[in-house]
């Protein structure tokens, strides 16, 4: 449900506008209405959000520091900028010297094929007259005759590379295929002493970094709250407009009716001036979302495509059911969703409050998957339907064999799209009227009436006749609607020519929508070949294994790799599968115009840890 939403305007003497703005943001209850390009125009908005990022960046840094069950200190704590710049220098030599390391150890490798010797004895050498020379080059292309004529020597062969040194005079010119490899300052031992220096320096800093994670993230988080709140009270002065010589500030808001009364006893104590008014067409009016708490669970899933306009329905509550059947079709395997729901439930007893909702949700779909997994009868990928259990029988009337999920999945595709063409003629009643709607409902006439006419004639034994007659008043009532009565002010000869248009559409389109319902019978059939693929490989790898007790590890480590691997890429299905089915074949359906802009109150900053 879209919460109802009322226009206020604030009149304000300038010496308490400061003062009226800090009271509104401790009721939290006003969304500021924004005025185009104010936040690009202003420098300091941008450099403190600019600083936000910067925050940001390093508590996220901070937060990978913190071990496992450790404690960090909650206590409120004064902003300290100090702290900042000790986190971020901390955090610089960190990555630098990690970048260092990186660079010696491969230098470190470059020089160890010379093996270990003084790089001074190479300086006396060239003042005795002689040089030595190091090269590299492809086994194959090493020459023995350079060893005559240019007193070469072999160091060291490594894959199809061979490592060599000359040793000639100074006037002597070499010529050779090879690589001629200059020489760092350090030999490889030295070179590896510094890699221990560095990965000390690095450990220390890593230690330092912890402590300040453990003891000091409050404090960054204090400087984080303080940061927001300023960028959000800036976006407000930049959205206030000036009036009688800037002695009156004039501020515009939306307010959810549900929160008014909160506002309005503030104002009646307050001598500012104020108005109310409703909604209109040309308003940019942001949205709140309020359902019930099954259906509070899939409203991330709703925001990942888009908010719902002011006018018209939240889809939310109408697809919830539909997601959660859907899930459990294309996971369908029982003992997968057993395993979700066993540990969404031990985990709901450990996580922070803010990620509870995505628990209930996991245990909600986790659920649908075990009831949807039994009735399509796969357990781990075995066959339930084939398997000789006693007890098992009597349920096994519930279960579907391939050919009939593949029925069930159509059946339930033209039930959502029903479903969504009864929405939105109901959307439409909602917003203008039933004149509107009349071309809808004529659709609903044609594919429901007539259908339930048959059903309904057919299950009570009716005479043909009788049920002929039905359908044909279901169906002409249709007709009516959808090509005479589709616009009641525009000419039926108009409104003929868009009911074959609107005709042609529908037919096209609902095939089609219809025939995308069939992943769900194929993702599913999918993950239960899948893992009926893995049990088959592990029992036959099992039996050819004349060990006893290695037998059962060998199998029992390809079932576990094997189910492992299938309920990751079965889970990302049914998580994304059921998704494109309700933001395209049930979000068109159900006439979503979608466009809506979330409620963000003018309030004291909170951390916000959304779970999608």
């Amino acid at each position: 449900m879209i919460l109802k939403m009322k226009k206020y305007s604030f009149l304000v003497y300038h010496k308490q506008y400061i003062d009226f703005l800090d009271k509104l943001r401790e009721l939290g209850v006003l969304h500021v209405v924004e005025k185009q390009n104010s936040i690009p125009e202003n420098d300091k908005l941008l450099e403190k959000m600019q600083f936000a990022s910067r925050i940001k960046n390093v508590i996220k840094q901070l937060e990978k520091y913190i071990p496992k069950d450790t404690k960090t200190e909650k206590q409120k704590a004064e902003a300290n900028l100090e702290v900042l710049y000790n986190a971020e220098t901390l955090l610089a030599k960190k990555e630098a010297l990690e970048l260092n390391y990186t660079a010696v150890e491969k230098e470190c490798e470059r020089m160890q094929v010379w093996g270990d010797f003084a790089l001074s004895r190479i300086e006396q050498l060239r003042d005795s007259g002689f040089e030595l020379n190091f090269y590299s080059c492809a086994t194959r292309n090493f020459n023995p005759e350079w060893e005559i004529l240019y007193n070469a020597f072999e160091i060291d062969s490594i894959a199809s590379a061979t490592y060599f040194v000359t040793f000639t005079k100074p006037e002597q010119k070499i010529d050779i295929e090879a690589d001629f490899i200059r020489l760092g300052d350090k030999t490889a031992k030295e070179l590896e002493i510094e890699l221990k220096q560095i990965k000390n320096s690095i450990e220390q800093t890593r230690l330092s970094i912890t402590e300040i994670a453990v003891n000091q993230l409050n404090i960054l988080e204090a400087i984080e709250k303080i940061n927001y709140e300023e960028i959000d009270f800036d976006k407000v002065l930049l959205n206030t407009e000036l009036h009688a010589e800037e002695r009156v500030m004039l501020l515009e808001g939306w307010c959810p009716e549900e929160s008014e009364n909160v506002l309005t006893e503030y104002l009646q104590a307050t001598d500012v001036y104020y108005e109310v008014s409703e909604p209109t067409m040309e308003d940019a009016i942001p949205i709140k979302l309020k359902n019930n708490r099954f259906a509070k669970l899939f409203e991330p899933i709703g925001e990942m495509y888009d908010l719902p306009n002011y006018y018209e329905l939240d889809l939310t509550p109408f697809f919830a059911p539909f997601y959660m059947l859907f899930f459990g079709l294309c996971l369908g395997d029982s003992a997968y969703g057993l395993l979700f729901l066993i540990i969404a439930i031990i985990a709901r007893f450990k996580v922070k409050p803010a990620m509870k909702p995505l628990i209930d949700l996991v245990i909600w779909l986790g659920s649908s998957t075990v009831i949807m997994g039994f009735i399509s009868g796969t357990f781990f990928g075995f066959s339930l339907i084939d398997a000789k259990i006693e007890w098992l029988e009597k349920f096994k009337v519930i279960m579907l064999d391939s050919n009939k999920l593949f029925y069930a999945s159509l059946i339930i595709g033209v039930i959502q799209i029903l479903y969504g063409i009864f929405v939105k003629a109901f959307g439409i009643v909602r917003r203008f009227g039933w004149a509107a709607s009349l071309s809808t409902w004529g659709w609903l006439f044609i594919l429901v009436g007539v259908g339930s006419a048959y059903g309904i004639g057919t299950l009570l034994n009716l005479n043909a006749t009788l049920i002929n007659y039905m359908m044909y008043a279901m169906g002409g009532i249709g007709v009516l609607l959808v090509f005479i009565l589709n616009d009641i002010k525009r000419n039926p000869l108009i409104n003929v020519g868009a009911g074959i248009w609107d005709a042609y559409n529908m037919a096209t389109g609902l095939l089609g929508d219809v025939l995308s319902y069939v992943r769900l019978f194929a993702l599913g059939i999918c993950g239960s070949v899948m893992g009926f693929v893995f049990n088959d490989l592990a029992l036959n790898i099992k039996d050819g294994i004349p060990v006893p007790g290695l037998d059962i590890l060998v199998m029992l480590i390809i079932m576990l790799l094997g189910h492992g691997i299938n309920i990751f890429m079965a889970s990302l299905g049914a998580f994304v599968h059921p998704m494109r089915l309700t933001f395209v074949e049930f979000y068109k359906n159900a006439g979503f115009e979608g466009g809506g802009k979330k409620f963000k109150p003018f309030a004291r900053y909170q951390k916000s840890e959304s779970f999608l």
